[in-house]
């Protein structure tokens, strides 16, 4: 399962200007949001974590919210998240990769999760 997600860096920049720390709290956890040095590094979290409930098939949702996905860094600082042990679970996950790039104002991350699709009265519970 693939899921792929680009947003603009100065949409970030104003939201972080605007609301400061409390804007990242929206969608990251404290661990987390000491990894964010930048508005480039917000953005590049905020489409990390779309990318991932993209290749989940859910979106950020009931069954899928920002909290379920936890990025952090690999020792070589590469980015790497975990899911939620729920979605372990239903989705009986094998593997996961992830890749952020920034450049030309926009921040993209693609996401692959190796598993299988539930079956939708599994999501449910």
């Amino acid at each position: 399962m693939i899921g792929i997600d680009i947003v603009k860096i100065k949409r970030f920049e104003i939201f972080l200007e605007r609301h400061g720390k409390k804007a990242l709290e929206k969608y990251l956890d404290k661990d987390e949001i000491k990894l964010v040095k930048s508005a480039q590094n917000a953005a590049g979290f905020f489409a990390a974590k779309e990318a991932v409930s993209k290749a989940l098939g859910l979106g950020i949702s009931k069954e899928c919210g920002f909290n379920d996905i936890k990025i952090y860094k690999l020792p070589n600082k590469a980015p790497a998240f975990t899911l939620s042990s729920h979605l372990v679970k239903i989705y009986k996950i094998t593997s996961l990769s992830l890749s952020i790039s920034h450049d030309g104002g926009f921040a993209i991350a693609v996401a692959a999760i190796e598993g299988e699709p539930p079956q939708k009265q599994e999501l449910n519970h």
